[in-house]
């Protein structure tokens, strides 16, 4: 089955390794002192940002069962820095992921561990996440999925503000603490042909919350509408309930050089926000060296001041 390919043989485009690389802390002596080197990394971070929002919507999945590795296989990596002198910070990561491929069963279970400190030595990260992505494939149409994710955030109380910082701690009290979702359901692919393919899901599951103020057993009010927080007692300590997740996926390609994908998702739940997200994308290969991919994103919240956030993305590579 023809599929579109983006710049496939370009130096920046490469992204498909056998083994892990690790890189050299300079590209060339003298980089590190000349601050070559940390050009050079963040370099490397658009090309990968670029490479990703090319893979997502030039999705494998999008006709079928994916012909994937069989079998258990996984990778872990693990980051640190940490500096001292003129300013005391740390930064830990750690991610890693599991994935088992049998036959029309696939799953993959995936954590990322994230801590930092910042200058002055106080905690600015503490989340922990896991995922979880199972799908079997009954043929080329029908499906079943199986998603998950847990996430908790360690600062999303207010903890680390002394007592006159009512405004940073009140950000943090509006924030997910805890956040968790798992779900099931059948998909069924509605057009499967080489230049189309729309597929739709839908399931139910059970979803969990709870914000920095149920965790902290307060929150902070204007009562009086005069611009003074006034700590307010919380008696709720999480919300949960049956949710709800409705998705579609939709691809279509015009011919060799142009395709468009549209993304939707709806979460529902009976004592959290409703979330709806939809991501429309125009990809153009307008040459084998140049490629160029358009989208834009809408992402609404329930009960947010703001409750429509929407974000224009270009991405542009040229190989040569």
């Amino acid at each position: 089955m023809k599929k579109v390919t983006l710049l496939t043989g370009t130096a920046a485009l490469m992204a498909a390794l056998s083994a892990p690389a690790f890189a050299q802390t300079e590209i060339a002596a003298g980089a590190d002192a000349t601050g070559i080197s940390s050009i050079n990394d963040r370099i490397i971070d658009v090309e990968d940002a670029v490479q990703d929002d090319f893979d997502r919507d030039n999705d494998d999945a999008r006709f079928g069962n994916p012909d994937r590795r069989e079998g258990l296989f996984g990778s872990l990596a693990l980051t640190y820095a940490g500096s001292t002198g003129n300013d005391e910070s740390q930064d830990f990561s750690l991610a890693g992921r599991v994935s088992n491929n049998a036959g029309p069963w696939q799953q993959s279970v995936g954590m990322l561990l994230e801590f930092g400190e910042d200058e002055d030595g106080d905690k600015d990260k503490e989340e922990v996440s896991v995922i979880y992505d199972g799908a079997y494939y009954f043929n080329d149409r029908f499906y079943a999925f199986v998603l998950g994710r847990f996430s908790i955030d360690g600062l999303a109380n207010g903890d680390q503000y002394g007592i006159d910082d009512d405004a940073d701690v009140a950000d943090d009290l509006g924030d997910f603490a805890r956040d968790g979702f798992i779900g099931v359901g059948p998909g069924y692919r509605v057009i499967n042909t080489d230049t189309t393919a729309w597929r739709v899901q839908a399931g139910i599951g059970y979803r969990y919350t709870q914000t920095g103020a149920q965790k902290a057993g307060f929150d902070l009010v204007d009562t009086d509408n005069d611009g003074d927080l006034e700590r307010v007692a919380v008696n709720d300590s999480s919300d949960s309930g049956v949710g709800y997740i409705v998705s579609s996926r939709l691809y279509h390609r015009f011919n060799d050089m142009v395709f468009i994908t549209n993304d939707t998702d709806y979460l529902s739940s009976e004592d959290s926000d409703d979330v709806i997200t939809n991501q429309f994308g125009v990809n153009f290969q307008m040459s084998e060296q140049l490629a160029t991919r358009v989208s834009y994103t809408t992402e609404y919240q329930e009960n947010r001041p703001i409750r429509t956030d929407n974000t224009l993305g270009v991405s542009v590579v040229y190989g040569f």
